[in-house]
């Protein structure tokens, strides 16, 4: 999938101020890891996450995206009168229905004959929307499109340590299965994108791959549970980190391919964060170097949907991705599904 006429305009963040450090979830868990036999600092070693950070509880989804957007489109110049869509892209939403978007739609005072719908799809969803509202600007059936997204992992982790403590059988295996659950952090992300003659100074969005592996479906459940109070998820993180990189092993071929990019002309690279060690065999299996990419996991742990958008925001705040470089976007959702996004900063 190849596009001309697409631009970012900008891209932007929301971070919670609640540092929430490995150590702290883990002191909680001291009555199992005493039990089982384990030490303290398990997390951080076998993830590389020192801490992540968590919204007020009770903040719905639909502000945290909507204060994303506002900052997107107050530096995108582009006017909010032109955006023909809203998508808003998370796992988490205020509801079941109306859609979070319509939320933000009202929130930010976007136009009657703007678009409003959610997209989800794990952690992937906002790469996906991206896709779906650059496929639109192609097409000129839009001027401009606003993306959000916004999790707060609170809820997930808070259940998770809910009942690994309440379940007097709760073993290795359950601590193994819920491990990635005590991964998640929060976050909100926006982006603008445009036609390029309304965002003519824009990165130029140059096209997007994906592939799918949905064989692999498994490997990563979650659903509401009542009992705890939030969601749980039960991961199998080992199966999910090979068949993930292999998906995307095939799928970083597809995407030079139809971009017509070599590798080595790829300059910046980022990713959804999941772990240090998902992104140390992710960049072996790519053969790419490490130091094109901007890691955030440590210190945001994994934020779902809004993990890509956020990195890209800060990497673009700090000063490492610059203008002029070629970007590649890489994501993975469980499911199993692989998008990836070229950009030229």
């Amino acid at each position: 999938m190849r596009f001309s006429n697409v631009r970012l305009a900008a891209v932007s963040h929301v971070l919670p101020e609640r540092v929430v450090r490995s150590e702290e979830l883990e002191d909680r868990l001291a009555p199992l890891y005493r039990r089982l036999g384990l030490h303290p600092g398990r997390i951080e070693l076998m993830t590389g996450i020192r801490e992540r950070r968590f919204f007020e509880p009770g903040t719905p989804p639909s502000r945290l995206a909507a204060a994303a957007g506002e900052r997107a489109l107050a530096s995108s110049g582009v006017d909010r009168s032109r955006v023909g869509c809203v998508i808003h892209a998370s796992v988490c939403r205020d509801f079941l229905e109306p859609a979070t978007a319509s939320l933000v739609h009202d929130a930010l005072g976007l136009s009657s004959a703007c678009l409003a719908f959610d997209l989800s799809n794990a952690c992937l969803g906002f790469a996906n929307a991206m896709v779906v509202a650059a496929s639109m600007l192609e097409q000129r059936q839009i001027e401009a499109a606003l993306v959000v997204a916004a999790e707060d992992g609170r809820s997930l982790v808070e259940a998770t340590l809910a009942r690994l403590l309440s379940e007097p059988a709760a073993g290795k295996r359950e601590l193994k299965a819920a491990f990635a659950s005590l991964t998640i952090g929060s976050g909100a992300a926006a982006a603008v994108l445009a036609r390029a003659d309304l965002a003519p100074r824009g990165s130029e969005l140059a096209g997007a791959t994906s592939l799918a592996a949905t064989e692999h479906h498994v490997l990563c459940h979650g659903d509401h549970a009542a009992a705890f109070g939030g969601p749980l998820m039960e991961t199998d993180s080992e199966g999910l980190l090979q068949e993930g990189n292999a998906l995307a092993a095939r799928t970083w071929e597809r995407f030079l391919l139809e971009l017509g990019w070599r590798a080595g002309e790829v300059e910046r690279v980022v990713t959804h964060q999941v772990g240090v060690a998902h992104r140390r065999l992710l960049f072996e299996t790519l053969g790419l170097d490490p130091g094109l990419d901007f890691p955030t996991v440590e210190t945001l742990g994994n934020i779902g949907s809004v993990s890509l958008p956020l990195t890209l925001s800060l990497a673009i705040e700090r000063g490492f991705v610059a203008a002029g470089q070629r970007v590649a976007m890489l994501g993975i959702g469980s499911g199993l599904q692989c998008q990836m996004l070229g950009l030229r900063a």
